[in-house]
């Protein structure tokens, strides 16, 4: 688990991509970082299937909906926890893009109106998939393998939740020495509702001895070695993970 800073910004462009809700009831939504908790949003529809690799980031705060043009959820913020904010695009319907959230509960999904330049879009042509069971970690570009990893999981009253995430931040770690970079995910600890002050975020990280190889002994994290970690410090933000 991560103990994290909280970052986010926003501005009066949200309204109008609220569908007529007013800049009030727009400044009302919560903000959808790995701080929130939504309450019965929409959840991924289809976590088990391939994207496009289309990744989306804000150039405003835009408002999130739980259908196309249907009712405003949150807002999305231009940055979360001091990196710019992209998210990966799982359907489109036009201009509508449907997202996943790094919010509470995991696997939160909404809808948000991309016409008006108000998103910056890349293709992002990595996965990373995670396989519990074995231990295993691989990265891929495209059909190519980039490398694969033995790596730790969550102990088994702690578990690694499983189901399709995506890597939001990449923190230079000034607190802890475990890891020179922490890679926070978008899922949350079904376990830990906070952990060191945060929000029981899931992260990527390394360990300062390899103890954790091949063992489910973290508190829900994924460990990885230093090899691993710097291959995956590499990928664009908005990478989905899939964990199983």
């Amino acid at each position: 688990m991560l103990a994290l800073l909280t970052s986010g910004c926003g501005d009066d462009g949200a309204a109008a991509q609220s569908g007529g809700t007013s800049q009030e009831e727009v400044t009302a939504l919560a903000e959808a970082t790995t701080f929130t908790a939504l309450e019965n949003p929409p959840l991924d529809p289809a976590p088990e299937a391939a994207t496009e690799g289309e990744v989306l980031h804000p150039k405003r705060e835009l408002v999130v909906h739980d259908a196309v043009d249907g009712k405003p959820i949150a807002r999305l913020p231009e940055k979360q926890i001091e990196s710019p904010t992209w998210v990966p695009v799982i359907a489109r319907e036009g201009d509508w893009a449907q997202i996943l959230l790094p919010t509470r509960p995991n696997g939160s999904a909404g809808w948000i109106n991309t016409a008006d330049d108000a998103v910056e879009s890349a293709n992002n042509d990595y996965v990373v998939n995670v396989d519990l069971a074995s231990f295993s970690l691989e990265i891929l570009k495209g059909d190519e393998q980039v490398g694969e990893w033995t790596i730790g999981i969550g102990k088994p009253e702690f578990p690694t939740p499983t189901g399709r995430a995506f890597i939001i931040a990449s923190i230079e770690e000034t607190v802890n020495t475990y890891s020179p970079i922490v890679l926070p995910l978008s899922s949350h600890s079904d376990s830990h509702e906070t952990f060191g002050g945060g929000p029981g975020t899931v992260g990527i990280h390394t360990w300062p001895d390899n103890s954790f190889v091949g063992e489910a002994n973290s508190d829900g994290c994924i460990r990885v070695t230093q090899e691993a970690l710097d291959q995956l410090v590499k990928l664009p933000l908005g990478t989905i993970i899939n964990i199983t």
